[in-house]
């Protein structure tokens, strides 16, 4: 079987079990490995390793651990939120450029250990809710220079990129913000969902 690896913050996280990888949550990492596990059965073993309120810098800090001695055929990425909001809430912030050096440098690395595996990166994301509007201008740009970053390195490394910020901001047409996103930053259900389409659509290109 090939494996699926899952990595980043709360988004991915989600209330996924640390000791039982049957569990990977209730968020898209979990409508993706249904829809995977149902259309095709026993191909794939999944794990999801996203641990809320990781930053770049610590997803890279366990990049042995929860990403080469797992021997991935497949990653996502979705990370640089955080990278963000710990700025804002306590100074512990990573910037624009720590983001995109830190993520190359992780990318780099991974490919060098798994020259097989294939990449996803999936774009950080931001609405008006709850925990950015307060400091709304800030959230929203800063934000905006990690997905930037973030499409600056699947270019890179020629890798797949998953513009969410642009799906969520074409949702808005259909319903708010606070339809799809939790506080501005976690999706509900339907914020999944449009996560877990995004997903399978890159998924498919893979292949």
């Amino acid at each position: 079987m090939k494996t699926i690896l899952f990595q980043g913050d709360s988004i991915t996280d989600v209330r996924r079990s640390y000791d039982d990888d049957d569990y990977a949550g209730s968020g898209y990492a979990n409508l993706v490995k249904a829809a995977i596990g149902f259309d095709y059965p026993g191909e794939y073993v999944f794990y999801n390793r996203g641990i809320s309120g990781n930053r770049s810098v610590d997803v890279y800090a366990r990049i042995k651990a929860d990403i080469i001695n797992l021997k991935p055929d497949i990653i996502s990425f979705l990370i640089g939120v955080n990278d963000v909001w710990h700025e804002l809430s306590s100074g512990n912030g990573v910037d624009a450029d720590k983001y995109f050096k830190i993520y190359s440098m992780l990318i780099a690395e991974v490919r060098a250990a798994l020259p097989e595996v294939k990449i996803m990166i999936l774009s950080p994301f931001v609405l008006k809710g709850s925990a950015t509007e307060g400091a709304w201008e800030t959230f929203s740009g800063e934000v905006k220079k990690r997905a930037d970053k973030a499409r600056e390195i699947a270019e890179k490394y020629d890798l797949p990129f998953v513009p969410l910020q642009e799906y969520f901001d074409k949702a808005l047409e259909k319903a708010p913000a606070d339809y799809w996103l939790i506080d501005g930053v976690h999706p509900k259900a339907a914020g999944h969902e449009l996560i877990k389409r995004a997903w399978i659509d890159a998924f498919e290109n893979l292949k």
